[in-house]
């Protein structure tokens, strides 16, 4: 209130909306909204359903409607900030909404843990959840959505194709440039554009700001102009009382001429605006990539781990290598001779290949039991037998009396019994002796948003009984299928 008073006073006494104040008053009534929203936010939850407001508006859905609750996991950048997690809502007409209340700052927050466990619990009691389970949606799952990758795609392909717009004129302004002569005596005002002028001046000081902010040369009596922009060499160069000549170009100084040196002013080419079309346009096939990824898993669960797009990356790369050297050698003559014919032709092969290789590597792997696959046992390091133990890398997700503090890394099969080690051999040092006798495989899945983002995203998780208490086992599909039938033997 006080912001929003003081910044109606101030235009209504100025009369302008240009003014510091102004500003100030503005900031501070954004603030106060910004506290009043956060002040006011609420949710309830009784037999009835669940409820919630913020200080513009009230809702509530009852718990039939309710399909299921999820924990929506971001990310942040600062270093005391691990994430922040909130609660989803999915009715059962497929439409999702975001809680105000609960929200974590920590992955660790005993209150917001418990506020969920009591709100599943109303679920499990008055409605019907469609999972057992607590889905956790994160950036690396399926249900983090399109709309943000989209929206960069489109950014980053508008800036490419704005690029791209102005190379034809840039290639006339080059080849302008290089075809220009000097001004004859009597050129009309009107065509000295076209030509070269020659002004003589003296430098009366030079100014150096450092290599980011480059450099400024005054002229004596403000003549031909008061001062001119110059790279911080060219301040560094030229000295108080040289006399130089100036090159002007239509109504442009490109050229200041010395004794001792020569500075040109740089004009991006048509090449180097090619290049960058072209590399706005190959970053766009990031976010594209992960449009793609979850276009190819949106059958799936939304707190399943999708594959890592870095084989597209690959891919990019690979087609930066061959797109870019074309792009600043014949920027407008990709296709205007065989020689760039047959080097476009090449490059595109290569890359179709490139994205057949990465179309494969990031296909959605599900789990076909716990019996391994011809070659596995050969994958994992080696055929099983007597004398030899083969370090698989695979780890218990749960803290354990074989696993204290989730020390293990890798699990040793083959001479003696299984074991967890922290680290990948040769030797069982510190090898603690898993207790196979007291597992039993419950089931095998894909990696899960609640499986933590210490889990490589193309392993599976093996679900097991503890007696009686649920462990997970994290490996690659092929060594995960090997520990389990090393498991069944003994």
């Amino acid at each position: 209130m006080a912001g929003a008073a003081l910044a109606g006073a101030r235009l209504a006494y100025r009369g302008r909306l240009v003014d510091v104040w102004l500003g100030i008053g503005l900031l501070l009534a954004l603030g106060g909204v910004a506290a009043l929203h956060q002040a006011t936010l609420r949710t309830d939850a009784d037999a009835r359903g669940i409820h919630w407001r913020t200080w513009w508006r009230r809702r509530s859905v009852s718990w039939p409607d309710v399909a299921d609750l999820r924990v929506r996991l971001r990310h942040a950048n600062n270093s005391r900030i691990q994430n922040t997690r909130r609660v989803i809502l999915v009715l059962r007409d497929g439409h999702k909404r975001l809680l105000p209340l609960p929200r974590s700052w920590s992955s660790e927050d005993p209150e917001f843990d418990a506020t969920l466990d009591a709100l599943r619990a109303l679920h499990r009691r008055y409605g019907d959840p469609e999972s057992s389970h607590l889905p956790v949606v994160s950036y690396r799952t399926a249900g983090a959505g399109r709309a943000g990758a989209l929206s960069v795609c489109a950014l980053l392909l508008a800036g490419a194709g704005v690029a791209a717009w102005f190379v034809p004129g840039a290639a006339s302004d080059q080849q302008a440039w290089k075809s220009a002569r000097p001004c004859a005596a009597g050129t009309a005002a009107a065509e000295r554009r076209e030509c070269l002028t020659t002004l003589p001046a003296v430098i009366a000081r030079t100014e150096d700001r450092g290599p980011k902010r480059g450099g400024r040369l005054y002229f004596t009596d403000g003549r031909p102009l008061e001062r001119l922009a110059v790279n911080q060499e060219a301040a560094q160069e030229f000295r108080t009382g040289d006399r130089v000549e100036l090159t002007v170009w239509r109504g442009e100084v490109r050229q200041v001429a010395g004794e001792r040196f020569v500075w040109r002013e740089h004009v991006s080419g048509p090449g180097e605006l090619a290049v960058v079309a072209a590399v706005l346009a190959l970053a766009a096939g990031y976010p594209g990539a992960l449009v793609v990824l979850r276009l190819r898993a949106r059958r799936l669960p939304d707190d399943d781990v999708l594959p890592s797009a870095l084989p597209f990356v690959g891919a990019l790369v690979g087609t930066a290598l061959w797109l870019l050297p074309l792009c600043y050698l014949h920027p407008t003559s990709l296709l205007g001779s065989p020689r760039t014919v047959t080097w476009a032709a090449a490059g595109s092969l290569t890359t179709l290949g490139l994205l057949a290789w990465a179309w494969r590597a990031t296909r959605i792997r599900m789990p076909k039991g716990t019996d391994a696959a011809p070659g596995a046992a050969e994958t994992a390091g080696g055929a099983d037998g007597e004398g030899q133990e083969v370090f698989v890398s695979a780890r218990f997700l749960e803290d354990t009396d074989y696993n204290p503090h989730g020390f293990g890394t890798h699990i040793v099969l083959g001479d003696g019994p299984p074991a967890v080690t922290p680290h990948p051999g040769p030797g069982r040092f510190a090898a603690r002796r898993i207790p196979v006798e007291r597992l039993t495989v419950k089931d095998v899945r894909r990696a899960r948003g609640s499986d933590g983002d210490t889990v490589p995203r193309s392993w599976h998780i093996a679900e097991l009984d503890d007696a009686g208490r649920p462990v997970r086992l994290a490996a690659d599909p092929a060594d995960l299928n090997r520990v389990l039938r090393e498991f069944g033997a003994r």
